[in-house]
């Protein structure tokens, strides 16, 4: 077993991480900024050290010092959540040169998975559907109109190494994908330092289902289950649920086989998601796959019974898989709500502040993650998400109403949050019945405008 690891992330996800360690009896050293010096993670783990200031181009995505900060703290692994180095594959390199265990998989797979446009390539090779698109980098907009008018619009615009909705654009015409390909070039290549963008036919109205993948050091790779991600604004996710209320036994059986192959093809290991898009007729393509834990993953913790950030440390030790996962089938229903410092009322502007007053909900069924508490104040400087609220039951239906009442059990006060929304998405008849693709927020705001009483400024 690992003697300690580096969490190299912030908020609820390095504290979920220190929970999985103190339950293995694994030290955990947490780096964190100056923002951040009151937060949960940085006051429960066993040590910490501030690697910079508030902003994350002068912290968190510092290489050199979180690496300093390892070789300070004599660790034996590193584990980078999610988001910032998560899918770094210059970092995963640079923590096995320093002879420091990467918590996820190998550089080789993260290249590869990590350029959109190859990874689009890799599945099509594997035998995984994909959309129609371009075949790799798109280097001007000419070009783009061009194999536009082949595949048809509406078309997606996307960067190759793109990821929470940013240096994304649909486009409907010529013009708009004029527009769209500067716009979103430009966004990519300050979000990412890469501005190299795709194409693809857009799917209208589309599912987005991910598959939960684990996969050991022996070239054992399974998945568990599915999950819906269609819940989101602005190809942000806001809610997920497990298992999927679209997804028969059948279609779980044929996309998780895809999954699991495309995940050989790349010789994954650790845990991962393999996302795909599926139509109104039950078409399934693939869309992309993160290299890494994802902020929904315990949905499928609660469905299916398994610590999954547990499993990612012991494939790292070199461990096998924990158990057999290949006939596992879901043994209860799990939805996730994402709690953001934002005002829903207000196109979800970010509500940054201090935290007057905070009451999390409990009881039966109910989980919350967060590093929050009352008298914490949320800087502006990272993402808005301040924890999950996570239902689950025996049916659809018992999770529903256990996160229906949870979210009327909130108390925060100080800052705006999207609880609010969440309410009002339990309640809607569509999310009951299970009926809603990706543009179902969209429309709830068209529809449900009396729901939304007015703000004065």
């Amino acid at each position: 077993m690992f003697n300690k690891i580096l969490i190299a992330n912030r908020g609820e996800i390095a504290l979920r991480i220190i929970r999985a360690c103190k339950e293995l009896g694994i030290k955990t050293l947490a780096v964190y900024s100056e923002a951040d010096v009151d937060s949960l993670h940085v006051q429960l783990a066993d040590e910490a050290i501030c690697i910079g200031k508030a902003a994350s181009s002068d912290s968190y995505l510092k290489i050199d010092r979180i690496i300093s900060a390892a070789e300070i703290g004599d660790v034996d692994a590193i584990h980078p959540g999610y988001g910032f180095l998560a899918e770094n594959a210059h970092f995963a390199e640079v923590c096995a040169d320093s002879n420091i265990k990467f918590i996820g998989p190998p550089k080789e797979a993260i290249e590869k998975m990590g350029n959109k446009a190859v990874a689009r390539e890799t599945a099509r090779k594997a035998g995984v559907p994909v959309t129609p698109g371009s075949n790799g980098i798109i280097e001007s907009n000419h070009e783009a109109v061009k194999i536009a008018k082949q595949i048809g619009y509406p078309v997606m615009i996307k960067a190759v190494a793109g990821g929470g909705g940013r240096g994304m654009r649909q486009a409907h015409n010529d013009i708009s994908l004029l527009q769209g390909f500067d716009a979103a070039r430009a966004e990519a290549e300050k979000a990412f330092g890469n501005g190299a963008l795709y194409l693809e036919k857009l799917i209208e109205s589309p599912h987005h289902i991910e598959f939960q993948i684990l996969a050991d050091q022996y070239g054992k790779i399974v998945h568990i289950g599915e999950r819906d991600c269609s819940i989101q604004r602005r190809n942000q996710k806001l809610l997920e649920e497990s298992p999927s209320p679209l997804v028969t036994p059948a279609l779980r059986k044929v996309m998780g086989r895809a999954a699991i192959k495309l995940a050989h093809a790349v010789g994954y290991e650790n845990a991962g998601t393999i996302e795909f898009l599926v139509d109104d007729k039950m078409n399934f393509y693939f869309m992309e796959m993160n290299t890494r834990i994802q902020v929904e993953h315990p949905v499928t913790e609660e469905v299916y019974g398994i610590d999954l950030v547990k499993e990612q440390i012991r494939i790292a030790l070199g461990d096998k898989l924990s158990k057999d996962f290949d006939d596992l089938q879901p043994q209860k229903h799990a939805i996730e709500m994402r709690i953001n410092a934002e005002d829903p009322f207000q196109d979800f502007r970010p509500s940054p502040g201090k935290i007057e007053l905070f009451y999390a909900p409990g009881g039966h069924g109910i989980r919350w993650d967060s590093h929050v508490y009352a008298g914490y104040t949320v800087p502006p400087y990272y993402d808005s998400m301040i924890g999950k609220l996570i239902a689950f039951g025996s049916d659809r239906t018992t999770a529903m109403d256990r996160m229906s009442r949870a979210l009327d059990e909130f108390r925060i006060h100080g800052i705006k949050t999207t609880v609010p929304f969440g309410q009002i998405v339990l309640k809607d008849p569509d999310f009951r019945r299970g009926r809603y693709t990706t543009h179902f927020v969209e429309a709830l705001f068209k529809q449900r405008q009396s729901l939304m009483p007015s703000r004065k400024e």
